[in-house]
């Protein structure tokens, strides 16, 4: 007896999908009655045509959905040693819940507006839209490459002026100021002991967010006592063929050096150790007796979709910091709704603030030439006779302040 395809979930895309000579179709959320309806359409088509390989012909036609999965699929490689696969991930996120079962070939302008206008519709800032939006269109140049959509709707697209300030709904993102230390300091009691070193590294180091979640052993060279040096070959200007080194003093060292008691490619600060520190902190603090409730590890979910990793992202990183300055500053109890919301947003900080902070030491006390070596910023034309004499002012600047 022949087969007939059948109708079965898509689990990278929450699509439902079949298979026809081996052409992949989509329909839409799985299980939902209009997905279904399509499918059994498809389907009543293909038997019409008494499963003739003409209907490859008919059916030769490329959907947003197979293109987004196949753009994942070549941007998780590529992008393997950086936190910009996730961030690829969340960007395509409407494009999938919008257009997943629209053919490629029909995609424009509209479409693309739409899709922002998406984005504008969640109260994100008018500069997150656009970084989002170039996103989208790096995924459809990527589509033209491998031609799964035609040059000319790149070219369309790329005709839709992004979001200017003050003329959109979209509204301003603050500008990124430094977070003094005492904020610091009363939201630290709140962390985990991981991700209250990731804020003390990162606070005497000046790293980049992404550069302390992808630190391992193996990266530390002790080149002196009271000076380690982190070389880094992948990070986020590494594929202009620019070095980063990241300067580690004695205060900095303290708080790294428990962390390097590990395999040396393997990261220092990982998400799965920070909530079973997390789990064991909760049980330390139980009122309730052992014999009664919930034992430790009986109430967790066999299969769980998501796992804690064995690294921090920068979104998770960012995120344990809001979850701690919650606990921190408690918001009064009579708010609610949009008030609820700014109170947390107003006692809420971001880790890049903590290299804001170093950076503003740094250009009072040494200068504006020392911030910029220390935080890993260059400049086009600095040439490799100062970069040993910004080297050398970057080991005396830490030497005494990290």
């Amino acid at each position: 007896m022949v087969r007939l395809p059948s109708y079965r979930l898509h689990k990278a895309s929450g699509q439902g999908i079949t298979n026809i000579r081996g052409k992949d179709f989509y329909f839409g959320q799985f299980q939902d009655p209009e997905s279904r309806r399509k499918y059994n359409k498809l389907l009543a088509e293909y038997l019409a045509s008494n499963r003739s390989t003409a209907f490859q012909v008919q059916a030769d036609e490329i959907y947003i959905a197979e293109c987004v999965v196949a753009y994942l699929t070549y941007a998780k490689d590529y992008y393997r040693v950086s936190t910009e696969y996730e961030n690829l991930h969340l960007a395509s996120k409407p494009l999938m819940e919008l257009y997943a079962d629209t053919k490629a070939a029909d995609f424009g302008p509209v479409q693309f507006k739409a899709i922002r206008a998406w984005w504008i519709s969640r109260q994100v800032s008018r500069q997150y839209v656009n970084k989002q939006m170039k996103r989208l269109l790096r995924i459809i140049k990527w589509l033209v490459q491998e031609g799964k959509m035609e040059a000319s709707i790149h070219h369309a697209l790329k005709c839709v002026d992004p979001l200017r300030k003050g003329r959109s709904q979209a509204h301003e993102r603050p500008p990124v100021e430094p977070i003094d230390d005492a904020i610091v300091e009363a939201t630290v009691p709140w962390m985990t002991n991981v991700v209250a070193a990731m804020v003390r590294f990162q606070r005497l180091t000046g790293a980049r967010p992404g550069e302390v979640c992808a630190l391992k052993p193996g990266m530390v060279v002790k080149t002196l006592p009271d000076l380690w040096e982190i070389h880094l070959d992948d990070h986020k200007t590494s594929w202009r063929g620019k070095s980063r080194t990241i300067y580690v003093g004695p205060q900095a060292q303290a708080v790294l050096e428990p962390f390097l008691n590990r395999s040396l490619e393997s990261y220092c600060f990982s998400a799965a150790e920070s909530t079973r520190q997390q789990r064991d902190k909760r049980h330390s603090e139980r009122t309730t007796p052992l014999s009664c409730g919930n034992k430790p590890g009986s109430n967790r979910t066999p299969k769980p979709q998501k796992k804690p990793r064995n690294r921090y992202t920068t979104q998770s990183y960012g995120r344990a910091i809001k979850y701690a300055c919650k606990k921190a500053f408690p918001a009064p109890k009579d708010l609610e709704g949009q008030a609820l919301k700014k109170w947390h947003s107003d006692h809420a900080w971001a880790p890049n603030q903590l290299r804001h902070t170093l950076a503003t030491i740094i250009r009072r006390s040494d200068g504006l030439e020392a911030a910029a070596v220390v935080l890993g910023h260059s400049e086009v034309g600095v040439t490799q006779v100062y970069a040993e004499a910004d080297r050398n002012k970057a080991i005396e600047v830490v030497r005494r302040l990290g």
